[in-house]
């Protein structure tokens, strides 16, 4: 009896203390995460492996514009010059070059190409100082008015013309009127070699190597044209160009502000007037006209 009354005093005793004691409640811990997640990315690019090839596009080609040349022409003078102006100069006096075949004889290729060469294409100093645009000395028997020029000799004497017409009508009368260039006239008008070669042969000029220069000049404006036109040998013509070049020069004058202009086929003084804004009357004050009568290859004042 007595152990069952101690067992259950022990128990009581048991669950009392049990009563009174605080429950502390626990809490599993999380592991703990890092403090910072270090994330990896791959960024995709796009490679070109080192076998292919990145294609070039080319850049569209332009046109090649067509420039104009520049020379050099020595003869009693140095000038540079370009193609066009030389173009300019062979529509200026292609007609009066023809015109002179027909009456002496001469090729016009030849007279055209000897007064490129000898004028430098009409901006040499004797062209524009006296007219002279064959390079043409005074020699005995002229009396017409002259100019002193440097060329072979110092101050040496050329002639000098009241406009370009009458220089070219000069260079006709003189080789026409000389026995060394007789030889001359018995070569085809249409042989500008033999023509070229001849000219120097018979002493027109010193250079030896006029005869190239010549045909030169010749072969690269195809100066034969005037030529055939004249014999009418299988002439086309090309006289739509000559007008356009003509066209383009005459526009350069005025925009340059030059003074003198050369009359060509077509003009009068009423034209010639309004190309250079200019009244008729002052036109031919400038110019001491009396009438209203102009020459082809004649020189006006026109500022």
């Amino acid at each position: 009896m007595f152990k069952k009354i101690l067992l259950i005093f022990t128990i009581l005793t048991l669950i009392g203390c049990n009563a009174t004691k605080p429950v502390i409640a626990t809490t599993k811990k999380a592991p703990l995460k890092s403090k910072s997640e270090v994330v990896r990315t791959v960024k995709k690019t796009n490679q070109i492996s080192r076998n292919s090839t990145k294609p070039i596009l080319s850049k569209p080609t332009r046109p090649e514009q067509k420039k104009s040349e520049t020379e050099t022409i020595v003869s009693t003078s140095k000038t540079v010059v370009t193609n066009d102006i030389v173009r300019f100069y062979i529509s200026q006096y292609k007609d009066v070059a023809m015109g002179n075949m027909k009456s002496y004889g001469i090729p016009a290729s030849i007279i055209l190409a000897q007064g490129i060469l000898e004028s430098g294409a009409g901006r040499g100093d004797l062209a524009i100082s006296a007219n002279n645009h064959f390079g043409i000395k005074c020699h005995v028997g002229w009396t017409g008015e002259s100019v002193k020029h440097d060329d072979d000799s110092d101050q040496e004497c050329f002639r000098k013309y009241d406009n370009p017409s009458e220089s070219f009508k000069d260079h006709a009368l003189f080789l026409t009127g000389r026995s060394r260039y007789a030889k001359l006239f018995g070569f085809s008008k249409d042989d500008y070699k033999a023509w070229a070669r001849g000219l120097r042969a018979a002493g027109y000029a010193t250079d030896p190597k006029y005869p190239d220069k010549l045909i030169s000049y010749i072969e690269r404006y195809h100066l034969d044209q005037y030529d055939s036109q004249v014999l009418d040998i299988n002439y086309v013509s090309n006289e739509k160009q000559l007008v356009e070049e003509l066209s383009l020069e005459t526009r350069t004058i005025a925009s340059n502000g030059l003074t003198s202009y050369v009359v060509q086929k077509g003009d009068t003084l009423y034209s010639i007037s309004k190309k250079f804004e200019l009244k008729v009357e002052d036109l031919k004050q400038k110019n001491n006209l009396s009438d209203n009568a102009l020459s082809i290859g004649q020189r006006l004042m026109v500022k």
